[in-house]
């Protein structure tokens, strides 16, 4: 997760988070990605069940819940133990969380155990009355998907009508006083669009935004050849980084991010090192606090019959289920090789990734991408957009992976324009 306006227009700087000592448990909530001791922000999928049926959907949900899903008794015992473990965050996400009846009650209870809850939803069903009881239960924030504009986002979620009913849903937050911001999956389909977006979010003071990189992960797998080549990736996040400085100078300050693909943040340094260098520093040490990608080890995923996975994409790999023994010795048990690479996986990287000279700020970006395209977790991430010349690679490295047997190819990537 790239915090693009935090980064580009100066909202947060190394000094900030240093006050708060880099500690999850004392940070304010935008600045979690920032700490030091990198307590796993738990991604609940607490439900299958949808009223859609996104193109995207990693969780391949469906239009009922599976019948092994947590009982409310299970998640309240989940709830005590990832709080007492000391995760920050706790993320309800589907399917559509909002078909689970005890979403408010779950909600209410994991903030009185001291976690900040956010809801990721598709806003359809967010009524008055839902929005009230949202508000009621305490939850921090509402990620509500559009992924275009009307026509386009309808087609990607399946269901007519979705666009127009998600943005009633946003509207009955805000009036019921619940922080409320987009989520966008940027593909073929709606990329032009993201300029609309903006301005949707300027119409209806929307006060945040995150664009997420497509992962091929579920459904998202099944339509992988819809993602962008690199280079219109590239030009995809520039757009998203001027937006962004443009609303600042316009004195419309809104929360922008990117995620799922942390070559963003390297980009945004490069950028800002060639007009304000000062700031570039500034920037390359928060990006540097950040880590890069944190699949197994700051971003976890639950799913609904309680098996826990690196991250909410990765949910073909196990490591336990909360049935068998608490999320809290799952987390930090390095008796599964993966969840050892994972948490150290520098030196298991292969490729571009492993002789990358900002390594230290992508950390080998989305090792379940890699593994999907290559079939090799450790592969380089194929989504990675930055040239050779950008990373440090010359000639002679490159001949040096060439002979290593690590050159691996991307041609196909060039096609998908």
């Amino acid at each position: 997760m790239i915090g693009v306006s935090k980064l580009l227009c100066g909202l947060v700087s190394p000094q900030d988070i240093l006050r708060y000592g880099r500690r999850s448990d004392s940070l304010p909530s935008n600045m979690l990605q920032f700490s030091a001791d990198k307590k796993p922000i738990v991604v609940w999928n607490m439900t299958r069940a949808c009223n859609l049926s996104c193109a995207h959907c990693y969780a391949s949900a469906n239009c009922a819940p599976d019948t092994d899903e947590l009982t409310a008794a299970e998640a309240v015992k989940f709830i005590d133990d990832i709080a007492a473990f000391g995760a920050p965050t706790l993320l309800f996400s589907g399917g559509e969380p909002l078909m689970r009846a005890d979403l408010f009650e779950l909600g209410a209870y994991a903030k009185s155990r001291g976690l900040r809850t956010v809801i990721s939803t598709n806003g359809t069903l967010i009524n008055d009355a839902a929005a009230q009881k949202i508000k009621d239960a305490g939850f921090s924030y509402v990620g509500v998907s559009l992924d275009g504009l009307k026509d386009t986002n309808d087609k990607f979620r399946g269901v007519a009508g979705a666009f127009d009913s998600a943005l009633e849903g946003i509207r009955n937050c805000k009036r019921a006083g619940v922080k409320v911001g987009l989520r966008f999956t940027i593909n073929k389909s709606n990329h032009l669009q993201i300029p609309d977006i903006f301005n949707l979010m300027v119409e209806n003071e929307i006060p945040r935004v995150c664009f997420y990189h497509l992962v091929y992960s579920g459904r998202g797998g099944e339509i992988m050849k819809e993602s962008l080549s690199p280079h219109l990736t590239r030009e995809t996040s520039g757009l998203i980084f001027d937006k962004t400085v443009d609303l600042f100078k316009n004195n419309r300050p809104v929360e922008v991010l990117t995620v799922d693909n942390h070559c963003d943040g390297v980009y945004l340094y490069l950028r800002a090192l060639k007009t304000n260098p000062e700031r570039a520093a500034e920037i390359y040490t928060l990006l540097e606090y950040n880590g890069g990608n944190n699949s197994g080890i700051a971003i976890a995923c639950v799913d609904q019959a309680g098996n826990v996975h690196p991250d909410q994409f990765w949910r073909h790999y196990t490591f336990d289920n909360i049935r068998n023994r608490p999320f809290s010795q799952i987390w930090p048990d390095t008796s599964d090789e993966l969840m050892a690479r994972l948490k150290n996986r520098k030196s298991f990287l292969k490729g571009r990734c492993a002789i990358c000279k900002y390594l230290n700020i992508c950390n080998g970006n989305f090792r379940v991408r890699a593994e999907a395209v290559f079939n090799d977790t450790w592969a380089p991430d194929p989504a990675c957009y930055l040239t050779d010349t950008e990373i440090g690679i010359d000639e002679t490295r490159a001949a040096e992976l060439a002979a290593k047997g690590e050159l691996y190819d991307f041609d196909w990537l060039a096609k998908l324009d």
